[in-house]
């Protein structure tokens, strides 16, 4: 016996073996075109005993449709993503956070602009599971990274009906949609981590969820100058603004450990980092024209200053990646300030 989602409901599948559920999944269009591990009953209530919710217990609601995500729900898309039990304290903070109002849970899922949720993971549940952050962390094939982010992807598709030329009207999309979910290397850096910085207390495990277009790499490994570093990722930001959107908001900033050392051994903190990028990455409507956007540059005043940050705090500084390269990479917003990122406590396992 297997369950799955019925017109948004639960309901339960006699199948052969998991080859047949594999089959009957596909045909419903309950997956993201890859393999999933049958949803049994049995399988189900392990995840839900591991945060001791009920199915019908409520985790969240997408507000604008008024889609109820019941713990039932993540629990049936998190087995199907290859999670085991213990990663499901961290989906419920996942769900919570996505459904936050300042999030745009609706608009992030359904636009022409293709975002992804980008989940950053701190504290002590990161080393608990197992989690990466340092070789190749944006597609490290690590069992948790990879399965959680997938989760929440399944979550969108089934239980919001986020589905490609239906409600998700994304003209391009990118990978990130199939899974984005990084740690924080927290063990290697004197800096404060993400969570932390956003209010959670130490200790503590978190998510940071936002959404997010495709992830910029960048390469600056000819200084020792923090100022000539961070221009490099200032001026990534700049690109960003004048092909993509103009519009201010979150944007994050992962640095692995080489350029990060660099930062630290000049002492600079990640307040000095946002600090630097809030004044440097800016632009003037006229250099619209510089990439073939013209028409629009000449509808306002063709002098104005436009900042890629509203605050220096709109930028989320990670410490992430492996220790060689002097590579960076910026995570650009969705939708400036009509999506922000969200923080969220992840609970503690029962």
């Amino acid at each position: 016996m297997l369950t799955g989602e019925s017109a948004g409901e639960l309901a339960d599948y006699e199948v052969e073996d998991e080859s047949e559920a594999n089959e009957v999944f596909q045909r419903n269009g309950w997956t993201d075109g890859l393999p999933i591990v049958a949803p049994t009953s049995e399988r189900v209530a392990r995840f839900l005993d591991a945060v001791g919710l009920a199915a019908d217990d409520e985790v969240g609601t997408e507000s604008v449709r008024q889609r109820r995500i019941s713990a039932g729900k993540v629990a049936i898309n998190a087995v199907m993503a290859g999670c085991l039990p213990t990663y499901m304290p961290v989906l419920v903070a996942i769900v919570r956070a996505l459904c936050a109002p300042e999030y745009s849970l609706h608009g992030a899922s359904s636009s022409t602009g293709g975002s992804a949720p980008f989940i950053i993971v701190n504290g002590p549940i990161r080393r608990q599971l197992g989690m990466e952050a340092l070789h190749s962390v944006f597609a490290s094939g690590n069992r948790a990274n990879a399965s959680i982010g997938r989760a929440v992807r399944l979550i969108l598709i089934n239980v919001l009906g986020s589905v490609p030329g239906q409600m998700d009207r994304s003209t391009l999309g990118h990978p990130g949609k199939v899974t984005f979910c990084i740690a924080e290397d927290e063990e290697n850096s004197p800096w404060l981590p993400l969570a932390q910085e956003r209010g959670v207390p130490p200790g503590a495990s978190a998510v940071t969820v936002m959404a997010c277009e495709s992830p910029h790499q960048i390469l600056n490994e000819w200084t020792q100058d923090p100022r000539e570093l961070l221009e490099t990722v200032a001026a990534a930001m700049r690109a960003n603004m004048l092909t993509y959107s103009i519009w201010a908001g979150n944007y994050a900033l992962v640095i692995p450990r080489q350029p990060r050392d660099v930062l630290i051994a000049a002492g600079w903190s990640k307040e000095d980092v946002r600090h630097y990028i809030f004044e440097s990455a800016r632009v003037a409507r006229r250099q619209w024209r510089d990439v073939g956007k013209g028409a629009i540059a000449a509808r306002r005043d063709e002098g104005q200053v436009y900042a890629a940050l509203r605050t220096p705090d709109d930028l989320l500084v990670a410490g992430a990646g492996g220790p060689a390269g002097g590579f960076a990479a910026i995570v650009p917003p969705w939708y400036g300030n009509k999506s922000l990122a969200v923080t969220r406590i992840i609970p503690e396992a029962r």
